[in-house]
């Protein structure tokens, strides 16, 4: 018996130590002989496991950042299409707008991947600067002969190609700035004095230097951004559906007062009543998007950018999809709105701490409601406000400040957890 273990454990010496019949399997450690014991696993998580050939699970961050980079491509692409006349006619070129927003969107994409860098939460460090410089921006830009007037409207502060639109860095500043105080003030939240009222005193005089501009778009966004994040704060809905209806009716009195907008808001009612007066810009866009039926009329083939639409490149640049790329493309164009707002929520729920989250969600709120109100007005369910498609339009700081903002979005998204908080939590161990 001696001499036969003897040889099997030479011979088991000599073989490789990977062979399944040399395999040494452990002995049990129980504490009884003959005690079954369960060894926990070293590796991965179940959930954490993939099938083979399967891709592995992307991202929020990743997500968000192909949808983003999606909606760039695309919408140079509608505003290389929609431009060569204007382009020729402002600048003798037919390629020098694609060009301006070519070189815009490599200034938004390096913005985006710098603020995607910066710890969001440094954020809440300059939360008071934030807010008072760009409400001293807003007051210069009402100064004569310091901001820029363009179509009627001062928005602008700068010179030549550089010029930067306050209103546009404002609602930036009062996401952070909401996000921060219902952070601090967790616990008050259900306070009016303690959390509304600063809230929609930024949100009250930064409007009205906005709507001095004019610019009502832009204060309707300013509106989304605070009433999405007090909602999502924890603030009880009486408050925010009282001031939110004050809100509609001084919306309505401040433009029913003056005639031009007045005119404006009215004739969405009826575009086809004053087509040839205010309703003329709704008109000629329905019949661009009716134009195109389901397929469109072949990208560059659209015929109402050709002097017909007025701001076919900027505000109206929707138009220009349905007609040229059919409702495939517009619905397409929707979607992908959808999805980043999707995702945008997802890393709300997922960030590590509450400013996170509420920030989070006045970013993506910003981006959802500005896409919403422009396709309002471009198929005509709502008033012209003049503001931009997000990502689409052609523009420069509204372009730069909004991939900006999407980068501070990515740096919250890099930071989420597996799960939700309620899935997270650990329950008590009873013995």
């Amino acid at each position: 018996m001696a001499d036969r273990s003897s040889s099997a454990r030479s011979v088991t010496r000599g073989r490789h130590p990977s062979s399944p019949a040399t395999a040494v399997r452990p002995r049990p450690t129980g504490r009884a002989s003959g005690a079954r014991t369960t060894r926990r696993p070293t590796g991965p998580t179940p959930t954490a496991t993939r099938r083979p050939g399967f891709p592995a699970r992307l991202g929020t961050a990743s997500v968000i950042a192909l949808l983003v980079g999606v909606l760039c491509a695309f919408g140079l692409i509608m505003v290389g299409s929609s431009s060569p006349l204007i382009s020729l006619k402002l600048y003798g070129s037919p390629w020098s707008i694609f060009i301006r927003q070519t070189m815009w969107m490599g200034v938004g994409g390096a913005a985006l991947l710098v603020f995607s860098r910066v710890d969001y939460r440094k954020w809440r460090k300059i939360r008071g600067p934030l807010v008072v410089v760009t409400m001293g921006l807003l007051v210069a830009v009402l100064v004569p002969h310091l901001g820029v007037t363009a179509g009627g409207s001062s928005r602008w502060i700068g010179f030549g190609m550089f010029q930067i639109q306050p209103s546009e860095l404002m609602k930036l500043a009062l996401a952070v700035f909401a996000a921060d105080l219902l952070t601090r003030r967790a616990d008050r939240s259900s306070d009016p004095k303690m959390v509304i009222v600063p809230v929609l005193a930024v949100l009250g005089i930064s409007g009205i230097l906005i709507l001095k501009q004019p610019d009502m778009g832009t204060a309707l966004v300013l509106s989304c951004i605070a009433f999405g994040i007090l909602f999502m704060g924890g603030v009880p809905m009486g408050p925010i559906l009282k001031i939110l209806g004050t809100f509609a009716v001084l919306a309505v009195v401040v433009g029913l007062a003056d005639p031009y907008r007045r005119d404006r808001i009215l004739s969405f009612l009826n575009p086809g009543a004053n087509r040839s007066g205010t309703g003329y810009q709704v008109w000629q866009s329905l019949i661009g998007l009716g134009s195109g039926h389901v397929f469109g009329l072949g990208l560059g083939g659209g015929r109402e950018k050709w002097g017909t639409l007025p701001n076919a490149h900027t505000d109206f640049i929707f138009s220009v999809v349905g007609e040229e790329l059919g409702l495939v493309g517009a619905v397409v164009l929707l979607l992908l709105f959808f999805a980043l707002a999707w995702y945008g929520l997802r890393a709300a729920t997922r960030a590590p701490d509450r400013f996170g989250s509420l920030l989070a969600v006045g970013i993506t709120t910003w981006v959802t409601s500005q896409a919403v109100i422009n396709i309002g007005a471009v198929i005509g369910v709502l008033p012209v406000t003049g503001i931009p498609l997000p990502f689409i339009s052609f523009g420069g700081s509204s372009l730069i400040i909004t991939m900006a903002a999407v980068g501070i979005l990515l740096n919250i998204a890099t930071h989420e957890r597996s799960a939700p908080v309620a899935s997270t939590r650990r329950r008590p161990n009873h013995r």
